[in-house]
Parts: C-alpha cells; structure tokens; sequence
C-alpha cells in the first residue's frame, strides 16, 4: 500500500483555547469528509498568545489538555491518522523551571498517541521593524529527532524553525522517513521571503515528501501568519498551497515516488568524510 491521500489544515489560531477547538474539530471533519486518510494540522494551531505572561496562564498541563481528546475522537469517528499540529503544553525542565513544551502529536485510527515530538531549534530572532522573537525564553527545546511509522511508510517529525536546519532532514531520511512535516507558524516577513524555498529543497534533498500545514493571517498582539500550507512531492513540485486564507488543501500521495527520486539522485547515500579547512589552520601549516 504505497498511496494516500494527505490533507493540510490551515487555521486562523486566536488567543484562546476554547475559541479555537470548535473551529478546529469542524476542519478536521471536513478533512475527513474529503477522504483524507492523513490530516496535519499546523504548530500553535489551538493557541497563539503573543504575551508571554498571558501564555504561561493559559497554557495547561498535557492531561488537561482539551485539544488532545478532541483529536483522539475524531481520528476513530474518521478512521484517519491526524498529525494534530503543536499544543503548547506545560511542563518542568531539566533543572525544575517551569516551562513549556512546543509539542507535535500523531494520533492513529484508534485515537492513540503513537508519537509526540517537541521543537528542537527555538525561534530567537530579531527580523528589524520592531518584530522579534525569543522562545526560549518561555519553552524548553527538544532534544530528540523523531521518526513515526504509518501504515505507507515512516514520518520524520519537525516543527517550523526545524526547517532551516537542513541535517535535522538528512539524518531523518538517513534513518528510514520517506515523508517529512513541518508545521508552522512562519511569519508573514519570513514566509514570503522563504517558506517555498526551504520546503521545496528538504524535499529535493532528502528524495521525501513534504507535508506541512501553517498558520495563516492576523492574530492577536498584531502578529501576521504566513498561510500556505504545503504538499511537495520528492522532485520538488508543489502539489497543493494553501494560499493566505483559512480551509484545507489535499493531495495523492504515491511513495513509489520516493524510491523513483532516490534512483536518479541518490544522494543520500553519497557522503563522504571531508577535513575542514580554516584561514587558521592553513596558517598553522604553513608556520
């Protein structure tokens, strides 16, 4: 069984949870209503609080978390895999600090978590025009890749920032993913400049599928999301953008694809060992 059917949710998160569940269940069920047999959803999707004090308030421990018995009722109601974008969850760090968890979950048929990740690289950025970001300040980073099996072939997990380090993708595909995700929450500045880019060449480099459903418009605090959520085949085509307005997008997946990409380009298995040569170290040589 090599071939899906893949849909993107693209929402408009608010500040408030309660806000945003019935939004979100009503995609969900017109995804399934599609025939989507796997659905993403985007990082932040059930909460966008700009204000870091107002987001530790609101954010609730993973027990309490309504977002995730939606979803595990949803998934056996449709008989869909759902890959429920990032809840913010509250949790202590290594050394006691409360903090929070930026974390991706994939629920199957049953409504059973199979698999959580949670974002490694934190968006600390200053983009000019008064618009930065610091999320380490408020959430603790992963510190673990992870790879998911569906029933047509292995999903490597990511959210978001994730998409800039392209050996995050490498060592999924290394070690067995055949589609990749990305959900996010780009910014409107960011997005415009590299959200396509950066989509289409972790496809083309690793020989994967990308499936990767964002968050789109104006959110509260003034804060623009990006919008055009993504389904790109291994060659790099886009076969489904959301553009910048709320709904779903859906596409065939067909990881036959995947095996055809990896054949005229392998480069995957092309590494090689190399030495790194500095201006310093050339000098060393010469003294």
């Amino acid at each position: 069984m090599s071939k899906f059917t893949a849909a993107c949710i693209q929402n408009n998160a608010k500040n408030n949870i309660a806000d945003n569940l019935p939004i979100v269940r009503d995609l969900v069920r017109q995804a399934a209503g599609l025939k989507a047999d796997f659905i993403a959803l985007p990082e932040c999707v059930s909460l966008l609080e700009p204000d870091n004090a107002a987001l530790r308030a609101k954010v609730p421990a993973e027990r309490d978390h309504p977002f995730i018995p939606m979803y595990q009722e949803e998934a056996r109601q449709s008989g869909a895999w759902i890959l429920g974008g990032t809840l913010a969850i509250k949790i202590k760090d290594s050394t006691g600090e409360d903090k929070i968890a930026n974390r991706l979950y994939l629920f199957n048929p049953k409504g059973q978590i199979t698999a959580t990740y949670d974002k490694i690289h934190m968006f600390d950025v200053d983009l000019g025009g008064g618009e930065s970001y610091k999320e380490s300040a408020t959430y603790a980073p992963g510190d673990q890749a992870v790879i998911a099996e569906l029933p047509w072939g292995n999903l490597g997990l990511s959210i978001c920032y994730d998409i800039r380090f392209a050996y995050l993708y490498r060592a999924l595909a290394q070690a067995g993913a055949a589609i990749l995700c990305a959900p996010a929450a780009f910014t409107k500045i960011t997005g415009e400049a590299h959200w396509h880019i950066l989509q289409r060449a972790r496809a083309i480099e690793t020989g994967c599928f990308m499936i990767s459903p964002g968050l789109c418009g104006v959110h509260a605090g003034g804060r623009e999301t990006y919008g055009h959520s993504v389904i790109i085949n291994p060659w790099g085509d886009v076969l489904a953008d959301g553009g910048t307005a709320e709904g779903i997008i859906t596409a065939e997946i067909d990881l036959t694809e995947v095996t055809a990409a990896r054949q005229k380009i392998p480069a995957l298995s092309h590494d090689r060992e190399f030495e790194l040569k500095t201006p310093d170290s050339a000098a060393d040589q010469v003294a």
